[in-house]
């Protein structure tokens, strides 16, 4: 998201946005993700122009505290929906950052569009954050017992 201002000249000049969009409200389907979920995602670098913000508004005295993250993740949570980048918590850490004249933050994100909305909070959708782990057996259809085979 970029915005036009009148120059020198009365020729305009772009100038960039911090973020892409600022939205109120998620317009993706709940989750359901737990605080462990999260953290069981590792964080990655993106870049602050790329996110759309869930929130509107902000509190002044939660940006310039500077313990605003002691009880809470390091890192902000972003859900990647529809090709979009949505900042759903750390608007906060996120502002704190371009203030400091960076373009680039750390934050842990959850891809929707491959995990899809059905794996909603699942431990194993989350814990699946790593790539290397493969698909979690839930995926896998149920067989028939075998037949003559004893149970014991």
């Amino acid at each position: 998201m970029t915005t036009s201002r009148p120059g020198p000249g009365r020729s305009t000049e772009v100038v960039p946005l911090i973020f892409k969009a600022v939205r109120n409200g998620r317009p993706y389907p709940d989750h359901g993700l737990s605080t462990r979920d999260w953290a069981a995602i590792p964080p990655r670098q993106v870049r602050l122009d790329t996110l759309v913000t869930t929130k509107r508004e902000l509190a002044l005295d939660t940006l310039l505290a500077d313990d605003s993250t002691f009880y809470g993740d390091l890192f902000p949570h972003a859900v990647q929906w529809q090709g979009e980048l949505y900042l759903e918590d750390g608007l906060h850490r996120a502002l704190r950052s371009a203030l400091q004249q960076r373009t680039v933050i750390h934050v842990r994100v959850f891809d929707m569009d491959t995990r899809g909305a059905d794996s909603r909070g699942s431990a194993a959708a989350a814990g699946a954050a790593d790539p290397a782990a493969g698909p979690s057996t839930e995926a896998i259809p149920a067989q028939p017992p075998v037949p003559g085979a004893r149970r014991w």
